[in-house]
């Protein structure tokens, strides 16, 4: 007798050979098997497919139809590292309509410069500690501790210097006007130190005639004491501020670092 059997749920079919009679296949509501049509001709005889095997069969298609057509690779945008970012302000176009000191007993030195679609400038890192009040930030760990910043987190308190990376830009003078260079509240900053690139928000403004200055936790994270009253760097830290850029709302470290990520790439390029 000629049986049909339905094998597994993965389609696989079995078929075997007998001698020729009507098809048996018992389903409800089909008509009576013995007025049904003849079984068609025997067809050869194939070997059945273990299951393992369609199993994994069925998984690699699936994998295929998932990866096809495979889309173009993210752009990575992790790759621009500190020397990148260098060799593009290794030549000062200077904006500034003079120099900067770095400290109140300093001579003025210190340009701002002019780069494509960023300013930037190379000083000393001073900690700002100003802002909300935490353990690292106070009027005991900072005599000239101010609790306040220029610009303000989303709840309207001031900004956290101790856990966010922001950078200090000088009050606004016959020098140089950081709002007229696109600058403002909240821009996007590459700050580079030896081989380390920390990407901050511009955060709190500073005196006229002085620059370079960034917050207990923009020295941290580029391996700088940031001890408000012994720590900072006496030099060798640039400030690269991108153009018309801004992070909302201005505490979001994460969106400043992606946002700074992407506009380097586009600087070095």
């Amino acid at each position: 007798m000629r049986t049909l059997a339905l094998v597994t749920a993965s389609g696989a079919a079995l078929l075997t050979a007998g001698a020729p009679a009507p098809a048996t296949l018992a389903v409800a509501g089909e008509p009576d098997p013995a007025t049904a049509a003849p079984a068609p001709p025997s067809r050869p005889i194939r070997p059945a497919v273990p299951p393992a095997l369609v199993a994994r069969v069925h998984q690699a298609s699936t994998r295929a139809h998932r990866s096809e057509p495979a889309p173009a690779p993210a752009r990575e945008s992790t790759g621009v590292g500190a020397a990148d970012l260098l060799a593009k302000v290794s030549d000062c176009e200077q904006v500034s309509n003079g120099t900067y000191r770095t400290d109140e007993t300093a001579s003025p030195t210190v340009p701002v410069c002019g780069a494509g679609e960023a300013v930037f400038w190379k000083a000393d890192l001073d900690i700002d500690c100003d802002g909300r009040t935490t353990t690292a930030c106070n009027t005991a760990t900072d005599p000239s501790f101010h609790a306040d910043t220029a610009f303000h987190a989303s709840d309207g308190r001031p900004l956290n210097a101790a856990e966010l990376p922001y950078v200090v830009v000088p009050a606004p003078s016959g020098t140089w006007d950081y709002a007229k260079s696109g600058i403002r509240g909240g821009g996007v900053v590459a700050v580079v130190h030896g081989e380390k690139v920390e990407y901050a928000v511009v955060g709190d403004v500073g005196p006229e005639r002085i620059i370079g200055e960034a917050s207990y936790a923009t020295a941290k994270s580029l391996g700088i004491d940031p001890d408000p009253s012994s720590g900072g760097a006496p030099s060798g830290v640039t400030y690269i501020l991108f153009k018309d850029s801004r992070v909302s709302p201005i505490e979001d470290h994460d969106a400043a670092v992606r946002a700074g990520r992407a506009l380097a790439e586009e600087f070095v390029r």
